[in-house]
């Protein structure tokens, strides 16, 4: 039976009581805060170091400004640098330890707090609640709750996007633990959409209150986005600045709003998988600082709880499939990858993606994973810890030394390792398998199978429209595959949509229309003769690879099936 989704009512309903807002409202002693707490950290070095650092970041910095000037740059960077140049040559450099470590200590103070302000964001209400009315829309067009060609029904529908938008899991949990203690969101990531829907579904479906969340600087760049961002909530992270200064006051605006009870959303992949592929390998940068923030609650007195949440996104389609793939190929194929010449699309396929875009359904599923601590521990709704043998723990006691709550960094460094691996480990026993997921999983084995001499870029390079995937064997492997789904699902080691379990022959229909639905190009689709067939063997590839690591191709016995050619 079908699970009825609905909206939940607002954990916080007045907004003036979400922490970002307040936050927001105490911006200027926040960024006061970071300054403090990040030139505290470098004056822990000796002077040379402290010069050698200031003498680095401003050398990256020149180079950046050069080589990858941005619109959204302030206009006098290139002045603010030379002067921060002038002061470390004419007052720092040959001059006494003591004279050299308190002109370091301005100058630091000048890059920590310019770097600060440039990062930290704002909360607006009356820009949130525009901006709530505004994605309703958007995300009811491009899902077409209306499901229907007819031009009136899609203006008028009565459909509702929460058939569309599926947010499933651990809902109940994760509300709970919000008013328990701070959340810490940590997603898969496959799409620009990704922070856009996570966010409208945690309002809308979930009752959360906004997270705090990192922007690309790059998205500044246009000013209807900047208005938005600048207001939402969001801080901005800028990737060409790979300098320790920015890098140090980046986290220390992580761990300072946690400790503040801000609730805090970031992708620990780092950026979208290329691939299409779950996340396998975390950066663990951001991921420190939850730590971090833990530690330093409990060593004020406090006994907040940092609750972290995997939640795995699955998609249908993703709208940059076809440049992500590419990206993916290129970065590890190198020269044995070469890139087809066949990329044009006419104007009729363009005209045929307008009007599919407004006239195909589909859905988007959120899994909210099993909570955790920031050791990796499962917690219950009560936001209690257990160890791996399901006894309850006491989560401060793993922060000792001698009976005391204490910073030991190198400790904390293996925490966050073991917290990444656990993250991990959720990703994929929590993922929901999509008919299109399995379809293309067995489809691109099947064409792996007829072509076992080739390579990955052998096969890539065949050409998609001479190939025909045989129904016998498209039965067939798509139902081993289903068993073994199956077992792996009563296992705890994955999870089904509803559909996995349909009819053999149903399933198939469903994941294939639904697979790429907006792709010029489609991954795979049906002839007018009922034949399936390929119109992009990249494509196929990376909606296979959202089943990768999992195993499933040694589960398949192979048969041997009627080739057919177009």
């Amino acid at each position: 039976m079908k699970e009825e989704p609905k909206r939940q009512e607002h954990v916080f309903p007045n907004i003036e009581d979400w922490p970002i807002y307040k936050l927001s409202e105490d911006r200027r002693n926040f960024v006061q805060e970071m300054d403090d707490f990040t030139l505290e950290r470098f004056m822990r070095k000796p002077s040379p170091q402290l010069t050698d650092l200031i003498s680095k970041t401003i050398y990256l910095e020149r180079i950046r400004m050069k080589e990858e000037p941005w619109k959204v740059d302030p206009p006098n960077e290139r002045q603010f640098w030379r002067r921060v140049q002038n002061k470390l040559v004419g007052q720092s450099l040959d001059r006494s330890k003591e004279e050299a470590r308190k002109t370091n200590e301005e100058i630091l103070r000048q890059i920590i707090h310019r770097y600060s302000e440039e990062i930290v964001g704002t909360f607006r209400i009356s820009t949130f609640l525009f901006a709530r009315r505004f994605l309703t829309l958007f995300f009811t067009r491009l899902l077409n709750t209306a499901a229907s060609r007819n031009w009136q029904r899609i203006l008028g529908s009565k459909y509702r996007l929460a058939d569309r938008l599926l947010v499933k899991g651990k809902v109940e949990e994760v509300r709970s633990l919000i008013q328990k203690g701070t959340v810490v969101i940590v997603p898969t990531h496959f799409s620009n959409l990704d922070s856009i829907l996570i966010g409208y579904a945690m309002d809308a479906f979930v009752g959360l209150p906004s997270f705090s969340y990192g922007a690309g600087l790059n998205l500044y760049n246009t000013g209807y986005t900047a208005y938005f961002m600048n207001r939402l909530g969001a801080y901005r992270v800028d990737r060409r600045k790979k300098n320790a200064i920015y890098l140090e006051t980046l986290k220390a605006m992580s761990n300072l709003s946690l400790q503040r009870g801000v609730n805090s959303l970031f992708f620990p992949g780092g950026t979208r998988s290329r691939s299409g592929s779950l996340e396998s390998k975390l950066k663990l940068g951001l991921m420190s600082t939850v730590l971090e923030a833990q530690r330093a609650l409990y060593q004020k007195g406090e006994d907040t709880k940092i609750f972290v949440i995997p939640l795995i996104l699955s998609y249908h389609f993703v709208l940059e499939g076809q440049f992500l793939i590419e990206q993916h190929l290129k970065q590890i194929g190198k020269e044995r990858y070469i890139r087809s010449k066949d990329d044009f699309h006419s104007i009729r396929r363009q005209l045929r993606y307008a009007w599919q875009f407004f006239s195909e359904s589909n859905d988007i599923t959120l899994s909210f994973g099993q909570p955790m601590d920031v050791l990796g521990n499962p917690v219950d709704i009560e936001g209690i810890s257990y160890d791996q043998h399901g006894n309850p723990i006491r989560l401060e006691e793993y922060f000792m030394s001698n009976g005391e709550i204490t910073e030991d960094l190198q400790r904390e460094s293996e925490y966050t390792k073991m917290l990444g691996d656990r993250i991990v480990e959720r990703y994929y026993k929590d993922n929901i398998v999509l008919t299109s997921h399995l379809v293309a999983f067995a489809a691109f084995e099947i064409l792996k199978n007829q072509n076992s001499r080739l390579d990955l870029y052998g096969i890539l390079r065949l050409p998609a429209d001479d190939f025909i995937f045989p129904m016998e064997a498209m039965r067939d492997v798509v139902s081993q595959l289903k068993a073994t789904l199956i077992d792996k699902s009563q296992q705890g080691n994955i999870k089904l949509s509803e559909q996995i379990l349909w009819d053999v022959d149903l399933l198939i229909k469903d994941g294939v229309s639904r697979m790429g639905t907006y792709h010029l190009a489609k991954p795979l689709r049906f002839r007018k003769d009922g034949q399936i067939v390929s119109e992009s063997f990249k494509l196929l590839y990376f909606y296979h690879n959202r089943l990768d690591n999992y195993g499933l191709e040694q589960t398949i016995s192979w048969k041997k099936y009627a080739l057919e050619m177009v």
